[in-house]
């Protein structure tokens, strides 16, 4: 069970192609600061959808290594301003790092622990916030991937 989730996540996060032919990484990191940042009407950016879904990677992994949930949805879009290629890159290191430690966290958990409580009751199992992950992370990949072709075809 460990590894098929640890697999869907590095096919959504980091390597994989199966269902939406694409992932995470890939798409953030073939794009400038200046992309990413770019505004397509109302949309988010896609570095602030990349942040985002950062966030929550980070916020689950702190559990996961025996912290406290820290995390609040109404900050998940706090990004810090991006004026540099530096900065862009950044954060899609910390976006590839802990995608990483993530996934190796979720493949060498105990069968046992994905039927406990995170956290809270009202949060649901270690399963249920590992699957919200991916559903989340396929559902801005979707978002990110949109944006990327409307910034590309205003260049042309």
């Amino acid at each position: 069970m460990n590894n098929d989730l640890a697999n869907r996540l590095r096919e959504v996060l980091l390597n994989g192609k199966w269902i939406a032919n694409t992932n995470f990484k890939e798409q953030i990191t073939s794009i400038s600061w200046k992309q990413a940042i770019e505004k397509v009407e109302n949309l988010n950016t896609i570095a602030l959808l990349t942040f985002h879904v950062n966030y929550y990677l980070k916020g689950l992994l702190k559990v996961f290594e025996g912290g406290n949930l820290e995390i609040k949805d109404k900050f998940s879009f706090d990004m810090p301003e991006i004026t540099s290629e530096t900065d862009w890159l950044n954060l899609v290191d910390d976006f590839v790092s802990n995608a990483e430690k993530f996934i190796n966290h979720v493949e060498k958990m105990e069968d046992s622990l994905l039927t406990q409580t995170f956290v809270k009751e009202e949060y649901g199992s270690y399963l249920r916030n590992i699957e919200a992950q991916i559903e989340h992370s396929y559902y801005h990949l979707g978002q990110v991937s949109l944006i990327k072709k409307l910034i590309m075809q205003g260049q042309n």
